[in-house]
């Protein structure tokens, strides 16, 4: 039974992966929060790829896991079937991912939220933020029923439905996803805000009758025999789910060559930029014709439907055209397409018009997460989510904000990066874009993060008594392994058999490990040189926080720094050397260059201030 006019400390606008994080999380720490949503049998749908982790994103799971987060209890419920990434690499680039039963999830969700203490929710669409004027301040939200609800603390997560725009060849629909509705009175209210808005696109594969594939032709994907998953707490990953690898060829590409003009990609009809590193088929085609061929990877949706995910195919090409060339694929003679893939645009606010806890500077008490900021992918938005509940919740309680510095978490690391660059695509989290990423491992995301959702009220006392006694464990196990001269022998052995490995450090130092605390502590010592230097970067880059850098500051035809970084740094304007340093591309010695002439800049400025005060004396 929905509530009318009823005052609540936190609304949260939206049901998907960032409002379920901000709902959770300000329910958790004792608000009274609405969740707001348009159809409560949506809340934690996964409208694309059904997979969770990866690479740096699996990096973000572990930290929301660390903050007493829902997505990894989620997971480890609900997953089909779990593989570690990258494992022929070191522990720093490694990630978890695991692939999800989507409707087992999506039901999970709703439930546990339905069971969480402080949370009502309604199906129903907002059309403004009520806002007071005299002190720029968010009082509530009105919705599309005329229902007014009162908060101060107002959370936007509505990922792709600002304005939605479907598009399957040259046909449209005003959705923000197939099948529902899109939502454009609160898109026109942030546009009468002021707020600078933009736009973007993302894509789907068709999904294929599992029946009509034939897998004896393509490559198998097993699971990862793994003894953690997502939580804290030991998991003993069992799968009989297999995922599989095809290949596109040269007779799919010529298909989709011949009928590019008939993409919504292509003839004009989509104005927004899609993302750079999941792009859609017919992108693929165009951007790298030399290439002859593409992976397909092969996912179920789930252990209850027949439905399978082509993962690499994303289109937005006719269903004529998307059926042959998905025949064209070997093992997929047969397929049959049960629902057609799509490309869906939407509107996006420019997140550095946002402070670092996720709070719009414009008007105070509304806060935004997830799509809405220009990112793509569910962990992506589950990170910000997360961040943008707690402080939602200590905003309404009058309480500072609560930040993740880049250097200590990916999330920090993510939002920042929002905050202070904006986006001109859908941004997507990989390792390369941390550059403290052998500090930030998934291996000890518990020990970096655990210790301050618990300080929050996230994370209750017993678990964080655990996470202390891993952090002594691994402390007194590296100190051990260095005092016997050990420590390069265990790191090689764990490479090759980590059981083995655990079971060599506990008859040397008598300190028995499970596999995650075993590979924090070979971690830790392969990379220990390393790991120095990065800490005396950090406190570098603390001391270069106030190090600004001139808004007047010409860097066209600055010697010394490529044509890229003069084009970029005009263009992003950094206060900061430790602004400019986070610019793509950024290098050590274009950095020393800016310093340096910076310096010289203010040595000038104190020379002529010096001559116009003696001039004046004389």
């Amino acid at each position: 039974m929905p509530v009318h006019n009823e005052q609540f400390d936190v609304i949260v606008v939206g049901g998907g992966h960032a409002g379920v994080e901000a709902a959770y999380a300000a329910a958790r720490l004792g608000s009274k929060t609405l969740l707001i949503t348009l159809d409560l049998d949506k809340i934690g749908l996964m409208p694309c790829n059904p997979a969770i982790g990866g690479i740096g994103k699996g990096h973000i799971v572990f930290e929301i896991s660390a903050l007493g987060g829902l997505m990894p209890k989620l997971c480890t419920q609900t997953y089909l079937q779990a593989r570690m990434l990258n494992t022929r690499k070191g522990p720093a680039v490694q990630g978890l991912r695991l692939q999800i039963d989507k409707h087992a999830y999506r039901k999970l969700s709703r439930s546990v939220l339905e069971r969480t203490n402080n949370l009502t929710m309604v199906a129903d669409m907002v059309e403004e933020i009520i806002v007071d004027k005299g002190n720029n301040r968010t009082t509530g939200v009105l919705t599309s029923k005329g229902v007014s609800f009162n908060a101060p603390s107002v959370v936007l997560t509505t990922g792709t439905f600002l304005n939605g725009l479907t598009h399957i060849g040259t046909k449209q629909a005003r959705e923000g996803r197939q099948g529902e509705q899109s939502v454009h009175g609160l898109a026109q209210f942030l546009k009468d805000a002021g707020l600078a808005v933009g736009r973007l696109k993302t894509g789907t594969p068709p999904r294929l009758l599992r029946s009509s594939i034939d897998f004896t032709k393509l490559e198998a994907q097993a699971a990862d025999p793994l003894d953690f998953l997502f939580e804290f707490e030991s998991f003993k990953a069992t799968s009989s789910h297999v995922c599989y690898i095809a290949h596109t060829n040269e007779k799919t590409h010529n298909i989709i060559r011949k009928n590019l003009h008939l993409s919504a990609m292509y003839n004009g009809n989509i104005s927004g930029i899609g993302p750079r590193y999941c792009p859609s088929i017919e992108d693929k085609i165009g951007r790298f014709p030399d290439k002859i061929s593409h992976h397909v990877f092969v996912e179920p949706e789930s252990a209850t439907c027949d439905e399978i995910y082509p993962n690499g195919i994303s289109t937005s090409l006719p269903i004529a055209v998307q059926e042959e060339y998905v025949r064209s694929i070997v093992g997929f003679e047969n397929a049959v397409i049960v629902r057609p893939g799509y490309a869906v645009e939407y509107d996006f606010v420019m997140p550095n018009q946002l402070e670092h806890t996720l709070e719009l500077k414009a008007i105070r008490g509304i806060f935004l997460a997830g799509q809405i900021n220009g990112t793509t992918g569910y962990e992506e938005a589950a990170g910000q989510g997360i961040m943008a509940g707690i402080n939602a919740h200590l905003t309404s309680r009058g309480l500072a904000g609560f930040i993740l510095d880049r250097s200590e978490s990916y999330i920090g690391l993510m939002i920042d990066d929002l905050v202070t660059m904006g986006v001109d695509e859908p941004y997507r989290m990989f390792t390369s874009r941390a550059e403290r990423r052998l500090l930030l491992r998934q291996d000890n995301a518990f020990l970096r993060i655990m210790p301050k959702a618990h300080q929050l009220g996230l994370v209750d006392d017993e678990l964080f008594a655990k996470c202390m006694q891993e952090k002594k464990e691994v402390s007194e196990a590296i100190e051990a392994l260095h005092k016997l001269k050990k420590g390069a022998e265990i790191v090689s052995v764990f490479a090759i058999n980590p059981k083995l490995a655990r079971e060599q450090i506990a008859e040397l130092t008598g300190i028995r490990l499970h596999e995650r605390a075993a590979q924090t502590v070979c971690a830790h010592i392969l990379y220990e040189p390393y790991l120095i230097r990065e800490i005396q970067q950090i406190t570098k880059r603390e001391q270069q926080k106030n190090l600004a850098l001139p808004a007047d500051f010409l860097y066209d035809d600055l010697p010394g720094l490529s044509k890229e970084l003069q084009q970029k740094l005009t263009h992003y304007k950094p206060q900061t050397i430790a602004d400019a340093a986070l610019i793509s591309g950024m290098t050590p010695s274009a950095l020393a260059l800016l310093i340096f002439y910076r310096s010289k800049e203010l040595v000038k400025k104190k020379n002529i201030i010096f001559n116009k005060s003696h001039t004046t004396a004389s």
